[in-house]
């Protein structure tokens, strides 16, 4: 499995926004504070290898509470996809966007194989974001 990446981006599965004391520390360790702004690229689907979305936005939580809700009009609510499959924490969201661009482009075979190599279940992670 070969999957393009840019240098110097990171997996946010343990680098979520901060709920916890150790997670401030986290934050703190990396010159970040807990109230700054998090952006984030992520992939919701609707089931495991169904219909995927690949979107951007600097809080991750708040985002995904709205999609799930169907707040956010457009393909997301039209197709159902409320399961959050993946998400990467950039820097800035300069980052996320040169981020998202990239994964929207990729072969969607790729992309199943991104979302496999970190969350090979398919679980939902939204629960783990708190």
């Amino acid at each position: 499995m070969c999957l393009p990446r840019i240098k110097g981006t990171r997996n946010a599965v343990n680098a979520r926004p901060p709920q916890h004391p150790w997670q401030t520390q986290y934050l703190a360790s990396q010159g970040r504070e807990p109230w700054e702004k998090h952006p984030a690229v992520y992939i919701l689907t609707n089931r495991r290898e169904g219909t995927l979305y690949t979107g951007v936005t600097s809080n991750l939580p708040s985002r995904i509470a709205q999609h799930r809700d169907d707040l956010v009009p457009g393909f997301t609510r039209r197709y159902k996809l409320h399961r959050l499959v993946w998400f990467e924490q950039q820097d800035s969201m300069d980052e996320a966007i040169r981020r998202e661009k990239q994964i929207k482009r990729w072969r969607r075979r790729w992309k199943i194989d991104l979302v496999e190599t970190e969350n090979p279940t398919w679980r939902d992670l939204y629960d783990n974001l708190f």
